[in-house]
């Protein structure tokens, strides 16, 4: 596939990336991946991903903290997470949101940690990048105290039902998607649902080097690691699912990615 695409959930400064990130990123551009979106989930993840942009200018990032991580959250790291989302390099705030499957963290701690990184979208007017698993009765009603002052927000890597895929719709969100589409154990469920999203609302992510397609056709570059260079084979299989052309959902998963996190094609280009 030679269409552009945009990844807008990569987490670029996992250590499985250490060693050979600069070819991670040449076969990403050798597969049309025009840009990326590096996920911060605490605080030091969040400053690698302002870094990497720092030195990659078709890398973006995000800053925030993950409700796994929602026990440390305190005012002294919101200020450096508000001082963070002020910086060009950084197009959404997160990731955060609430899961209630693991509970890493507190659920208490999780809610008042997902208001507050709200709030900051809200004073930087930044668009959002959200986590929910297993919470979205208490998701939702936070969200939407919200969600009319935020310039956007964007649902990552959407596993839920058809009740919250349209509450979400709902609201405005735009839906990321990720090879658990590819899982043939799990996500089949995910695979009759992804044709009720509008196209103006559908975004296309690895999250890399986490959900790895397990339906591909080759091997991966390095054995059970997913990395920005497979999109476009869960774009293919998105488009099977939606019944569109692989380029057709590379077209306007790209446009809604750019206009989302406020890209233009000349940043997005190397």
């Amino acid at each position: 596939m030679t269409d552009e695409l945009a990844d807008i959930g990569v987490n670029l400064s996992d250590k499985r990336f250490a060693n050979d990130l600069d070819d991670v990123l040449q076969r990403a551009q050798d597969a049309g991946v025009r840009w990326q979106l590096v996920t911060g989930t605490n605080l030091e993840s969040s400053q690698r991903a302002v870094a990497l942009s720092a030195a990659h200018t078709n890398l973006f990032a995000t800053a925030g903290l993950h409700p796994h991580e929602a026990r440390h959250f305190c005012p002294d790291m919101l200020s450096s997470l508000a001082a963070l989302a002020k910086d060009d390099a950084v197009r959404a705030v997160g990731e955060t949101g609430l899961d209630f499957n693991r509970d890493f963290s507190p659920r208490p701690a999780q809610e008042n940690a997902f208001a507050a990184q709200l709030g900051l979208a809200v004073a930087v007017q930044k668009p959002v990048f959200l986590h929910q698993r297993d919470a979205h009765e208490r998701f939702l009603p936070i969200l939407k105290e919200y969600r009319d002052q935020l310039p956007g927000a964007v649902v990552h890597c959407f596993t839920g039902s058809k009740e919250e895929l349209f509450a979400y719709l709902d609201m405005d969100c735009h839906i990321g998607i990720t090879g658990w589409l590819c899982d043939e154990r799990r996500g089949e469920p995910l695979r009759k649902l992804v044709h009720n999203i509008p196209d103006h609302r559908l975004l296309v992510e690895t999250d890399s080097p986490y959900l790895i397609p397990r339906d591909l056709p080759h091997k991966p570059p390095v054995k059970g690691r997913n990395e920005p260079a497979l999109l476009p084979w869960i774009v293919q299989q998105l488009a099977v699912c939606r019944d569109d052309t692989p380029a057709a959902v590379a077209g306007y998963t790209y446009r809604n990615s750019c206009e989302l996190f406020s890209i233009t094609p000349q940043q997005g280009a190397v």
